[in-house]
Order: C-alpha cells, then sequence, then structure tokens
C-alpha cells in the first residue's frame, strides 16, 4: 500500500533527503524545531539522513506544494545526493505525492507517514497493533493510485496496464474497505476486554493516575522509578506505545494505579489521535495526570502545549495535573529558569537517580487524600470482611477493638460508600 518501506520497487530505501517547510503562519524557528525533530524519526527507521534543507513558503502550489523551480531544485540535490526517498515535514495530499514520485522517480513521503511506520514499528499489544494498523489503512486508502504507480513502473506500462490498473485498483479499494471494517470490528472486542479488566479493578475501587508527556520526556522511567516495574524505557521517540498499569504503594497503606501512556508529538496524524483513543482512554479515566516534561530539551514550551491540546481533544484537560520537570541532573540554570517561567508550580525531580522523587510521592498523596472521604465507622466483630476490605481498598488511620463493634477512624474512595456508610458514627 501506501508504506514506503514496502515499495514494491526493487531499490532499498536507506537514504533520506528531508524538506522542512516554513509557512508564514509558524513562529521563527519553529521550523527549524520540527525538522530536527522529523530527522530523529527518519533515524528511528533505520534510514541515513543525507540532506536536511529549509524551504521558506509563502503560497503553497496546489499541484506541488512548491513552486516549479523549486520542485526542480529540490529533485537534482535528493539525486545528487543519491538519496532513496525524500521526506517532508509539511502534510502532503495524495495528488501532491503522486506528481511529487513522478517528477522525480523517487519515494516521497510526509511527516504522516513516518510517524505511522515508527509507530507500526513499536506496537507490542494486540490493542496497539490493530489500531496502528486501521490508521495506516485509513491514510493508505486515498493513496492507492500512488501504491499502483510503483506496480506499474517495476512490471513495465505497456502493452494495456491502464485497463488492467483501474480493476487491480478497484480490487485494493474494495480490499481495503473491508480490511478496515474487519479492524473497526476487532478494535470493538477488544476495548470490551479492556473495558472488563477496568471494571474488575473498580470493584476493589484504587485512585488511578496517568503518567502524560511530550515523547522521550522519560514517562516510562518516571514508572519504573515510582513502581519499581521494568518497562522499556529508550532514549528515542516512541520507544513504547503500549499503556502499562501498575500499583504504587504508599504510606499508610494507601495505593495508586499509575500508567505510563503514549508520547504525544507536534503534527501527530489526526488518525492516529482517534485511533489510539482506547490507549489514551487511561487518560480519560484517570483521577489526576502526571505531566512530565524533559526540562532539558529548548522546546519545553512547544511540547507543554502540544501535550495540553491532546488533553484537550480528549476532554481531559481539566484534570488535576502534577507537573514534572525531569532529567534534573542534567539541567543548566537557564533550562530551570524557563521551566520555573512556565510552571511556577511544578516539580524538579531525576527519574534516573531517584532526586526528589519523594516529592512527587507526597504530592500524589495529597491528590489521593483530596479524592477520599473521611470517615469514622463502627463495624460488628462479626463483620471482618468488610473490615478487610476496607483495609484493602483505603487507607486505616486508627482501629480499636470495642464491645460493640471494631472503632476505624479512615479515609476510604467515595466509589466505597455503599461498604462503609452503613457503618459511619452518626
Amino acid at each position: 500500500m501506501a508504506n514506503f518501506l514496502e515499495d514494491k520497487r526493487p531499490q532499498k530505501i536507506e537514504r533520506a533527503f528531508l524538506v522542512g517547510v516554513q509557512t508564514k503562519d509558524m513562529a521563527l524557528g519553529e521550523a527549524e524545531e520540527l525538522l530536527a525533530e522529523l530527522g530523529e524519526l527518519v533515524e528511528n527507521l533505520k534510514l541515513t539522513v543525507v540532506r536536511s534543507t529549509l524551504i521558506v513558503l509563502r503560497t503553497p502550489t496546489p499541484a506541488t506544494l512548491l513552486g516549479s523551480g523549486k520542485v526542480a531544485e529540490l529533485i537534482e540535490l535528493a539525486k545528487a545526493d543519491d538519496a532513496d526517498v525524500i521526506v517532508f515535514d509539511e502534510a502532503l495530499t495524495p495528488a501532491q505525492q503522486r506528481n511529487w514520485e513522478k517528477l522525480s522517480e523517487l519515494a516521497v513521503i510526509d511527516r504522516q507517514e513516518v510517524i505511522l511506520q515508527v509507530f507500526a514499528d513499536r506496537a507490542q499489544t494486540r490493542e496497539a497493533v490493530l489500531q496502528v494498523a486501521l490508521a495506516r489503512m485509513q491514510y493508505s486508502l486515498p493513496r492507492l493510485t500512488r501504491a499502483w504507480s510503483h506496480l506499474s513502473r517495476q512490471r513495465g506500462t505497456g502493452g494495456g496496464m491502464g485497463g488492467e490498473g483501474e480493476t487491480q485498483l478497484e480490487q485494493d479499494r474494495r480490499l481495503v474497505n473491508d480490511r478496515i471494517t474487519a479492524l473497526k470490528r476487532e478494535l470493538i472486542t477488544v476495548r470490551k476486554q479492556r473495558a472488563t479488566q477496568r471494571q474488575r479493578r473498580q470493584r476493589v475501587p484504587v485512585p488511578t493516575a496517568a503518567i502524560v508527556g511530550y515523547t522521550n520526556a522519560g514517562k516510562s522511567s518516571l514508572l519504573n522509578a515510582l513502581t519499581g516495574a521494568t518497562v522499556l524505557a529508550e532514549d528515542k521517540l516512541f520507544a513504547t506505545l503500549d499503556p502499562t498499569t501498575r500499583q504504587l504503594n504508599l504510606r499508610g497503606n494507601r495505593k495508586l494505579l499509575v500508567t505510563d501512556t503514549v508520547g504525544f508529538i507536534r503534527r501527530l496524524p489526526h488518525g492516529l489521535v482517534e485511533a489510539f483513543k482506547a490507549t489514551l482512554e487511561e487518560v480519560v479515566v484517570a483521577d489526576f495526570l502526571i505531566h512530565v516534561l524533559d526540562v532539558t530539551n529548548s522546546n519545553l514550551a512547544q511540547h507543554h502545549e502540544t501535550t495540553l491540546a491532546v488533553l484537550k481533544e480528549l476532554g481531559a484537560v481539566d484534570k488535576p495535573i502534577i507537573t514534572v520537570f525531569n532529567k534534573l541532573d542534567a539541567a543548566d540554570p537557564a533550562a530551570l529558569n524557563r521551566a520555573s517561567l512556565l510552571v511556577p508550580d511544578a516539580l524538579y525531580l531525576s527519574a534516573r537517580s531517584g532526586k526528589n522523587l519523594d516529592q512527587l510521592i507526597a504530592r500524589c498523596l495529597e491528590q489521593i487524600a483530596d479524592a477520599v472521604d473521611s470517615v469514622d465507622l463502627l463495624i460488628p466483630h462479626a463483620r471482618y470482611d468488610v473490615i478487610s476490605k476496607l483495609h484493602a481498598t483505603g487507607h486505616v488511620q486508627h482501629q480499636e477493638e470495642r464491645d460493640t463493634g471494631v472503632f476505624i477512624q479512615g479515609r476510604f474512595p467515595s466509589t466505597q460508600a455503599r461498604l462503609f456508610t452503613p457503618f459511619i458514627v452518626k
């Protein structure tokens, strides 16, 4: 299909020529930052970046985005560098991709296709694999003529290939539409299974927190540091896509379920946001969020803005948020000053060394305290099953044996009200 790494042309895709586009509505320097990020994304696909060039675009051209003179110039540069693929940081329409490939005789892709491929390489669980497959099928559907042109060029264009191509294209469209329908159906089943798992957890209510943030900010490292988990944590974009939930045991027999979520990124294809809403459901249902930012990153403000924008799209931006600036051990005074201006009440820590991790744990305890009710209970001696559940689900601050029963003072999730309300001391 439109997957450039599975292109049917015989040459191997190894060398990438990157093209960034500075438009009039972009902040000064933003295009350069995005182009550098695109380079990192491409390198995660094991491609060698042979050149990166930035184009100032005043008025887009419908057929090729750029003017004909600039198109010719870039193609000449790409061929001089022996590039196999031209990668645009700007979204290309299917027609623009076809036109560029016809003119250059090279594979031509955009940022969306790169991200789709990175996601495909990283997905591990069945749900993530299905979500990526769905997003790629939806992206591929309007680009099938481009994929067919690759096949036609390899097999030769003589001898009435046009009619056969049309027939094949119609078949391809039906196959892709059928595949999209099947993927949606299978995703519904997987989401139901996840909902059942969540309901099982909620039978014994435990407060939940979701770790969110820009990709490569250190979310998985923070989950590992908090809970002793061993989630993959590598210094690369989208090291892991699958949500992982671990239990954090806190002071006073309190428990917190913490979930690591997929990292956000600027210009994330909308189809992927939609496809990953099931994965990001953990964000929507969490009691509060832990927003992790890499304090050493020069694009800190943009990363902060991007994450909040995605949270808004998910309907989760109004949840309580603990902002954490990670990688404190590598930060210089200028970076710390930028961070303090961005979010004055944030925490500063190092997930790697554990420095100031206790401050985050204390803030989590505050959030849990806000989410539960403090009550005095008198439980009959015959109802030790209730006492056991209260210990398992909440924070028992004081317990003593009395003639009339067991007196308990503590904080318990409001979702457990049916369990303890009959025993509240008036």
